[in-house]
Formats: C-alpha cells, structure tokens, sequence
C-alpha cells in the first residue's frame, strides 16, 4: 500500500459518522441476506468514487438492466457515470457448471485472476465486486486464504479501495469460508434483516461495522433502514438541540427593539411540531472535527482546497417564533449534496463543503430559502436579519480542525459574520 494512506467517504452514514471514511487502499467486506441492501451499498460506494471524479470498477452477476434498475431507486443515473468512464461495470457469469467438476479450485483460481488482470488494465480508484460469493466455494480452505490474500495484496498495492459483498453463511462450511475472507480485509460491514419497522420502513434491520485494521473507534452497531431514493440509511449519530436563553423578558424587549427599529410588521410562526428529519451527513461534534481534520491534512498535502462556513442564528428569532435552530439544521441538511458534511452546536452551524465552486454555493444558498418555514418575501426579509454567515479563507495558518471550529463554538468576537442576505451575494 502507498505511504500516506488517508480517510475517504464510504457513502454510508455509519461508516463516516464512526469511523470517519475507509481508508484509501483498503479492503472491505458487507455479508448480509439477499434483500437487506447490499447492493445499494456498493452503489453508493461505487457514487461517491464517480462524484470525486473517480474511476470505479464494479463487477456484477445482475443483467445490467437490474443494476440500472437498483440504481435508480437511488436516484442514480448509472448509465450517465458508464458514459463517462466514472463507473465500469462489468458482468461476469456465475461458475455454476464448476463444481461437479473434479477440482473446481483451479478454475476458481483463474477468476480471481481475472478480477487482477480487469484492474490493470482500467487501472481504477476503486473496485466493486457484487457479489463474491459464487467465486469462493473453494475445497481447500488453506489455497482460498492464500489467493484472497494475493487478490487484495495486488489491488492494495495499487492504492485501490476495495468493497466485495458476499452471502450470509448459511452452513458450517460456507460460515469457514466467510470468516476465511473477514480475517483478510480492513474492515467488515454485517447486515441483519429483522421484521419489524424501523422508522416506518419494513426493509431494514441492524448493521455492525467491525475493523480488522485501523479504525481504532472500534466496533459499532446501529439500527438502518432503506429509504426510497436516497439509499441505506441509519439515524443520526447525535441529536443537538438549541438551549432557548432563560431571560425571556430581556430578549423580547430586544425583540421589540429590532421590530421597531427595521419597521417589520412580522406575523409569521413557527409550526407547533417541528419534523425530525434524517439527514446522513448531519455529525456529532467529534465525528465532524475528525472529518475534517482529514479534509485539512488533505489539503495540506495536494493543495486540494474546500469550504469552511459558519451560520449562527440569533436567538431572539425563535423567540419571535420566526425560526428555531432545528429548522434551520433542516433546510440547510436538504440543501447540500450527500458529499458535503456539517455540524450543529448550539447556535451554531458549521458546514463543510467539498471541492465546491462559487457556483455550488450560490445553488445552496439559493436553495436553502426554499426550506426555511415560509418562503414569503416579507418572511425571508424578516430572518434574514437573525441568520449570519462567515466562510473561513484557507493558509497555512489552518493545521487542524481546532483552529476552524475552536472560534466558532466559543463566539470568538474576531470572526467577521455579516447578514444571510449579504453572505449570499458575495
């Protein structure tokens, strides 16, 4: 494996809220039933390489129509991604007729050098293979080690992230030959189906990630369901909710001051029951900082910049019963693409936007009007008094995630926040 192995997204939630990202040259290894979201895990593996501008090989035994199907229930257009090279999808047929032969493991032998010599010759950043377990009905147990073994130590010494998907071991010798391949990757994802709802849905159950190497944050397990459109998802890692001040009598004097002195005649109110919507890329705290360490050493290394921003709300606006911080999280979660991660810590929010241009920005700025409670004029006007922004410039002062997030979650009066409205048309 090259030398400077660092964090990438997964495309699930767990994994990034947990662990960060896998790492990239590394192996891993999703075992779960038919139907329990294997393949829109690796779908969603497959995105997030073709949405950096990567190229992914992903092997599969579905007819493509299938996999294109599978695709679109993620809102994928995977033949867009095939036309540009991002994601290659290759068939193979299933080696059925093999194993009445005399010594199948020959020939099971030549398909993972198959996989091998498809990798040199496309030379991608990652590989899929969906699903493995046809390939790995060996006899000799000791000669399946030794070739699993050989197939990831080529593709790790090619810096490629690797993501194979197996069967849930329904015997004593294919739960041998499953824990052969578990003992060899980086890291292991178990699906369980369960029949109850999860979150209103019946297509869901509990997921475990488990590390071989690396991931020091250890083992975790977590409820997960499929959404529609959206993909395998799991709830929030930590919920943070705004602390409403306790002078009340103080703020709605305040409150009374800016009416008077902005000359707003506001009527709007905040809906009684605000929604509880799942967001994947909403963080805890810790999650959030140890992500974008990763992103900061990142652009230390490559000069590959991103966005740091920062929006407080002013808590005379739920007060005021204009906006509380929750919706606030709500529109700005639906605003941004899957890549982009952000925070909440008080009244604070923190956002953290990946390889962005002015105009991606300008698009969620614009977009996240359209999820505030109203989107009557006299309302936006009226918040946009109480939403500030400010976008942090990268140097080489920035060497960690504390010198970003520290002024920010402590007030710090240096940082220049100028009005929604302002921040927006910079």
């Amino acid at each position: 494996m090259n030398n400077g192995v660092n964090l990438i997204k997964s495309g699930f939630a767990l994994i990034e809220q947990k662990w960060g990202g896998v790492y990239r040259g590394g192996s891993y290894l999703v075992v779960g039933p038919r139907k329990s979201g294997r393949t829109l895990l690796s779908l969603q593996f497959a995105l997030e390489s073709a949405e950096e501008n990567e190229t992914c090989v992903y092997f599969t035994t579905m007819r493509p129509r299938d996999l294109m199907i599978h695709s679109a229930s993620l809102n994928i257009d995977l033949q867009k991604y095939m036309n540009k090279n991002k994601i290659i999808v290759v068939r193979v047929t299933p080696p059925n007729d093999i194993y009445d032969m005399y010594n199948p493991d020959d020939f099971l032998i030549e398909y993972m050098n198959d996989i091998i010599t498809v990798v040199s010759q496309y030379k991608p950043s990652r590989l899929v293979f969906d699903e493995l377990t046809p390939y790995i009905g060996f006899r000799n147990m000791d000669l399946l080690d030794d070739v699993f073994a050989h197939l990831l130590e080529t593709i790790e010494e090619k810096n490629i992230t690797s993501m194979f998907i197996v069967g849930e071991p329904a015997t004593q010798k294919t739960e041998q030959i499953i824990n052969i391949l578990k003992d060899n990757v980086t890291g292991v994802i178990s699906l369980h189906k369960i029949s109850e709802k999860i979150h209103g849905k019946y297509h869901g159950g509990i997921v475990c990630i488990t590390p071989n190497v690396g991931h020091t944050e250890g083992e975790f397990e977590s409820e997960f369901w499929i959404e529609p459109k959206i993909g395998v998802l799991v709830p929030p890692s930590e919920k943070k909710e705004m602390i409403v001040p306790e002078k009340i009598d103080d703020l709605n004097k305040e409150v009374s001051k800016l009416t008077e002195e902005n000359n707003t005649d506001v009527t709007f109110q905040l809906n009684s029951e605000e929604k509880d919507i799942q967001l994947s890329n909403l963080y805890s705290y810790n999650d959030f900082q140890l992500i974008l360490n990763n992103q900061i050493a990142l652009f230390q290394s490559t000069g590959q910049k991103f966005n740091f921003i920062a929006f407080k709300l002013d808590q005379t606006a739920h007060v005021q019963g204009l906006l509380s911080i929750n919706q606030l999280k709500n529109a700005i979660g639906l605003s941004i693409s899957k890549r982009d991660k952000f925070c909440v810590v008080d009244n604070n929010i923190m956002l953290l936007l990946i390889r962005s241009t002015v105009e991606h920005k300008k698009d969620i700025f614009s977009t996240i009007k359209t999820h505030l409670p109203s989107i009557d004029p006299k309302y936006l006007e009226a918040i946009s008094k109480f939403i500030f922004g400010t976008e942090f410039e990268l140097d080489d002062s920035i060497t960690n995630a504390e010198t970003l997030l520290t002024p920010v979650t402590n007030n710090d009066n240096k940082l220049k926040y100028i009005s929604f409205n302002q921040f927006i048309q910079k």
